[in-house]
């Protein structure tokens, strides 16, 4: 439990929208969180291990809007920062965003026009501009909303140019956990980049024929859509994805809603969502981006077991906590435990007030 002195100001700091950082001091003896998940026993391709999760309750999240279905859409527009008014079609003239600063790396504008709260997940790449951009954390954008700045760090460390200031609709690509963990934990525009300047040389290492084609784009996104690449990538993620859309099938009434991920046999990564459904939306690109961070990995003779998944899962004893805030409609926790971060995205909307998603990662 927290120290008594910390409640009124904390509620003070989340009641106004900023972050907060506490001591993540849980009461002896409450059960984790997590122990309401189970991990099944993983799907195998290669050096890539992905444990299914299945959750003990599961929330409706038909109310929600994804970034691929508003940008299909045209519901969720997305633009460069400072190079055009980017208004709502109903309220022309007003909540512009700030102009005459010109275009800026970390900064895009979104604008929600649908009727549904829209879910941002920190590592969709959205592709066009002046460069690609990845999101940097979790959010909800209320629906119908004004121009909001996405928070975004730039995945194309080379190009400041671009034919149209648009982004495309045609679904955002993931990145793989080491470039989201850039993004999410170190919050660091030069550490994404050399993550991705990392995950290229990786990928021309593996794939000498393809290496000049690869070497000589500085997008990441380009990169995965090489066709060698794809070809490799989707090579690992076909099977695991089809095998575990056959199992989420099998599990609908047992609520499959996450993996624990896991590379050369060692636990790396976890995702899970509130619902079957939201995970389905979010699984063919999860799954490639999981694929494509095993592809850049040296192999090894070694698996993970059920029992280091079920325990990456439920080990969520932090020593801090940052909490960010948007009253009514979402609260972003970031905890930092021994080996771990983990992030929580909860919906504050009426009628909620659960995980949308929640992400972990091993340090």
């Amino acid at each position: 439990m927290r120290p008594k002195s910390l409640i009124p100001i904390l509620a003070l700091l989340l009641i106004v929208g900023l972050a907060v950082t506490v001591p993540c001091l849980a009461p002896a003896g409450e059960a984790s969180a997590m122990s309401q998940y189970k991990v099944l026993e993983p799907i195998h391709h290669g050096n890539l291990a992905v444990f299914p999760v299945v959750a003990a309750v599961s929330h409706d999240t038909q109310g929600f809007l994804t970034l691929d279905d508003g940008l299909r859409s045209g519901e969720v527009v997305v633009s460069e920062s400072g190079t055009s008014p980017l208004v709502r079609p109903r309220h022309p003239g007003i909540h512009e965003p700030r102009q005459g600063f010109g275009p800026q790396v970390n900064q895009l504008v979104l604008v929600n026009n649908s009727k549904r709260p829209l879910i941002l997940l920190a590592g969709e790449i959205v592709t066009g501009g002046k460069q690609d951009r990845v999101i940097g954390k979790d959010r909800l954008v209320p629906a119908e909303s004004d121009p909001i700045d996405l928070g975004v760090f730039c995945v194309e460390p080379g190009r400041w140019t671009g034919p149209k200031m648009s982004f495309d609709a045609t679904g955002s690509p993931m990145a793989a956990p080491a470039v989201r963990a850039k993004a999410m934990a170190d919050k660091d525009q030069e550490k994404v980049w050399s993550e991705v300047r990392s995950a290229q040389a990786g990928m021309a290492a593996k794939l000498p024929a393809a290496a000049g084609e690869v070497d000589s784009t500085t997008s990441y996104a380009k990169v995965m859509q090489n066709e060698e690449v794809k070809e490799r990538v989707d090579a690992v993620a076909a099977p695991i994805q089809h095998d575990y859309q056959s199992l989420i099938k099998q599990l609908r009434d047992h609520h499959a809603v996450g993996v624990v991920v896991a590379v050369n046999g060692e636990i790396i990564w976890a995702d899970l969502f509130a619902s079957t459904s939201l995970l389905e939306k979010y699984w063919p690109k999860l799954v490639r981006s999981y694929a494509a961070e095993a592809f850049v990995s040296r192999t090894r003779d070694r698996e993970a077991d059920l029992k280091s998944a079920q325990q990456f899962l439920e080990d969520f004893e932090g020593r801090r906590e940052t909490v960010e805030t948007e009253p009514g409609l979402y609260r972003h926790t970031e905890i930092t435990g021994d080996g771990f971060k983990a992030f929580e995205l909860t919906s504050l909307l009426p009628k909620t007030g659960f995980d949308l998603h929640v992400a972990k990662m091993a340090e």
